[in-house]
């Protein structure tokens, strides 16, 4: 991150219990820091992808990103700390083009070909493309392990994902007043198909919305997924409990637990998860979008 090395944004986040991250991929570049932070510090998985948005804008140099994606995921199939393929998916909010639109679609279906094969949890960005989303993991097959990266959606969309075996991971949005749809979309949401996320450095949630987000912010959005579900604030064990349940969400959805200490509970800055959901708690990068998860 800018100003703040990983080392130190990892500190950070053990301060407040969040002691596992997951460091998105969103180009071939990003992918490479995700795969080099993770083999380097044992409370980081990666994930590798070219991003939707990317995929778009790469015209004839598409083939030749994918393939560099592909190698990662062969050179270290065996490598524990590579646990995810994204975020890949659909982005209709920022492309509209039909060309644009294809190659995100030809992006999407060889990252969910890469799951099948490699068994990687397959983390799915979808902006404005909920029917894109269905239909081409419905074609493709979907994957052993699903998550829907900053979930956006309402409480059918919801329903439609949950059918399809995913995991749905709320970022700070969820805390964004105008967001009803978000909150019905939590309320139906199982309890171990929860997961929450940073979305680094973007999406920092309520009170502090407009500054930097980071995975030290993690235990606010964890407290108000907890509030949500009725749990009392001052209730330190159901506290507990809650986030318990989002780390044992979290390992289900990457494939097993990973290093780090702790597991969960009750930190200097609040409640934390123990974990970092999908997409968002992004540690450091490179390129323009430092946190890989955009």
């Amino acid at each position: 991150m800018s100003g703040i090395s990983p080392e130190l944004a990892i500190r950070a986040a053990a301060q407040v219990n969040v002691t596992r991250t997951a460091q998105i991929g969103f180009d071939l570049p990003g992918s490479r820091f995700s795969c080099e932070l993770a083999a380097n510090n044992p409370s980081v998985i990666a994930a590798v992808a070219i991003h939707p948005n990317d995929a778009a804008t790469l015209g004839d140099d598409l083939p030749q990103a994918l393939a560099g994606i592909e190698e990662l995921l062969t050179t270290y199939a065996d490598q524990d700390w590579l646990r995810a393929v994204g975020e890949t998916g659909m982005d209709r909010f920022r492309t509209r083009t039909p060309d644009g639109i294809a190659r995100q679609e030809t992006s999407f279906a060889a990252h969910i070909a890469w799951c099948h094969r490699f068994d990687k949890t397959l983390v799915i960005h979808d902006r404005d493309a909920h029917s894109d989303i269905l239909s081409i993991l419905d074609a493709e097959g979907v994957p052993n392990r699903v998550i829907m990266h900053c979930f956006s959606g309402d409480a059918d969309f919801a329903r439609a994902c949950l059918d399809r075996g995913a995991w749905l991971s709320f970022p700070g949005t969820v805390t964004f007043k105008p967001n009803h749809h978000l909150r019905e979309a939590l309320a139906i949401t199982p309890d171990d198909k929860v997961l929450v996320e940073t979305d680094a450095p973007f999406l920092t949630p309520e009170p502090l919305r407009g500054r930097r987000n980071s995975p030290y912010l993690l235990p606010i959005t964890v407290r108000y997924t907890a509030a949500q579900r009725g749990i009392d604030p001052e209730d330190t064990d159901a506290l507990a409990d809650w986030c318990d349940q989002l780390l044992a969400n979290t390992y289900a959805a990457f494939n097993g637990p990973w290093g780090g200490s702790g597991t969960g509970g009750s930190g200097a800055g609040g409640s934390g998860a123990g974990g970092s959901g999908a997409g968002g708690s992004g540690v450091g990068g490179s390129g323009t979008r430092e946190s890989g998860a955009a």
